[in-house]
């Protein structure tokens, strides 16, 4: 089994702490991906199951293994970094070689592993050249193949698209998911992209400020954010966000100017709240006037912002202070300044508290 578990794990530098109390089960086989903003503690976290940083308290296990105490060589992981991590002077076969050479392994079998890994990534033509040689995807397949003739338990990916253009970040996601379906390997993933995390991960981990916000597959984070920090981070562009209060009665919250009586299915969740509410909504929820699935609030809103995607426009416009924003189709585009009509989709609303930002459970 090639699960990596933490358990209470926390990691201090002086009196500061970076990872605090740290609980996560990693499955066998399963490629779960760290998110999260700058300085969270995912590339910490990521560093401790390699060996590269001590664990000031609890227990990283791989397997049935506690692997505090063992060295980065003896825990059987592969780590691929953002900078390629790619020795200048040799080429391509001898990076590819040069671990399995360390370990004495018998040069026929290093030769097997270096072709194997070589024609899987499609770099067999490159070889012979130098890492100077080749391109910013080039050298991220040199890397991914380095991890891969170890054949790991566990393979590790700290940031590895983020040096590459945008274009190529899209292949090489893909790529590396198929890849590590192909060998069926576990897989801890880090990246600040929520995009990168959505659609690579089967599970993914919100963190913020050394702690996990959330953990669930792509559509959980997605349809069921548990706080208003999952809420603002996972989407693109991010969730709407309406502060106000609620209604004795419970069925209508007043933000700002907007007032959104709430479905009878959203009421109960309100119910011993202290009456300040967040209600988030997505701006594919927020729709021009007319015909709506369901029970609906209309708000009017002056067009700041234009953003034409070719397959539709995402508009941003101002209610008062709140700015909300929409997705129309590609054939709608509103003069910048003009009046826009829009509905918001009630049975779509995300109720959270406004004092522990935590999801209202309907």
């Amino acid at each position: 089994m090639a699960s990596v578990t933490f358990r209470r794990v926390s990691k201090r530098y002086g009196t500061t702490t970076v990872i605090d109390g740290l609980d996560l089960a990693v499955q066998d086989r399963e490629f779960l991906v760290l998110v999260g903003p700058s300085g969270c503690g995912k590339s910490t976290a990521l560093r401790m199951i390699a060996g590269l940083e001590e664990v000031t308290e609890g227990t990283i296990s791989i397997g049935e293994r506690v692997v505090n105490d063992l060295a980065p060589k003896d825990r059987d992981i592969a780590m691929v970094f953002q900078s390629y991590a790619l020795y200048p002077h040799m080429t391509v076969r001898q990076n590819l070689a040069f671990g399995l050479e360390m370990r004495k392994v018998a040069r026929r079998e290093v030769e097997d592993a270096v072709s194997g890994a070589a024609e899987l990534l499609g770099i067999s033509a490159l070889l012979e050249r130098k890492p100077r040689q080749l391109s910013g995807g080039q050298r991220q397949r040199v890397a991914l193949g380095r991890a891969i003739v170890r054949k790991p338990s566990v393979f590790l990916f700290d940031e590895p698209l983020s040096n590459l253009d945008a274009k190529l970040r899209v292949q090489m996601r893909a790529e590396i998911r198929r890849l590590q379906e192909r060998l069926k390997t576990t897989a801890v993933y880090v990246t600040h992209d929520q995009v990168e995390a959505m659609t690579m991960g089967h599970r993914i981990a919100v963190m913020n400020r050394g702690r996990i916000e959330q953990v669930g597959t792509p559509l959980d984070l997605y349809a069921r954010p548990e706080t208003l920090f999952v809420a603002n981070f996972i989407g693109t562009p991010p969730m709407n966000f309406l502060r106000g209060s609620l209604s004795p009665d419970g069925s209508v919250l007043e933000a700002g100017s907007v007032s959104l009586h709430l479905p009878a299915s959203l009421r109960s969740a309100t119910a011993g709240s202290k009456g300040r509410l967040v209600a988030g909504i997505r701006p594919e929820d927020v729709r021009e006037a007319g015909p709506t699935r369901g029970e609906a609030a209309p708000v009017t809103v002056e067009v700041e912002l234009l953003e034409p995607l070719g397959h539709e426009n995402v508009v941003h416009g101002r209610i008062g202070e709140d700015l909300l924003v929409a997705k129309l189709p590609a054939q709608r585009i509103p003069a910048i300044g003009s009046k826009l009509d829009l509905v918001l989709e009630l049975d779509a609303l995300h109720l959270f508290d406004a004092e522990t930002e935590r999801r209202l459970v309907a």
